[in-house]
Order: C-alpha cells, then sequence, then structure tokens
C-alpha cells in the first residue's frame, strides 16, 4: 500500500505524542487494546485508520482525538 502525507503525517503526530508520553508502541498498543505492530504501521503511514481506532489511541494518550489531526489540512 503507497503511504500517502496525509497518513505519514499522522503518524508522525502520533509518534510525536507517544514518545512525550514515554510510552513503547506494545504499551501504547495494549492501553488501545490494539495489535503492536498495529501501531508501528499507523505511525509508519502504512495505515489509514478507521475512526473507532484514532479515538481508541486518542484516548490511550489522554488526548482530544482533534489533537492527533495537528498539521493536517
Amino acid at each position: 500500500m503507497a503511504k500517502s502525507a496525509i497518513t505519514i503525517r499522522f503518524g508522525k503526530t502520533l509518534r510525536e505524542y507517544r514518545e512525550a508520553k514515554g510510552y513503547s508502541q506494545e504499551e501504547l498498543a495494549e492501553r488501545a487494546d490494539l495489535h503492536r505492530n498495529y501501531v508501528g504501521s499507523v505511525e509508519r503511514g502504512e495505515r489509514n485508520l478507521a475512526l473507532e481506532n484514532i479515538i481508541k489511541l486518542a484516548k490511550a494518550l489522554s488526548l482530544p482525538s482533534r489533537d492527533l489531526f495537528r498539521g493536517l489540512p
């Protein structure tokens, strides 16, 4: 699957918030009830996420979901 500028930017933002919280990919995945490999592929911009998973990730990071869209059009 080709990476788009949007999925790449979203992944970078997710990684920045995850690292700021001091979470590993595995810890974030566990908190969000997602697979570790899934979180890694999101951070690499390889996935077009479902809205449900965006909400799970935002909750796991204790953020409003809109924060994950920072820098996107």
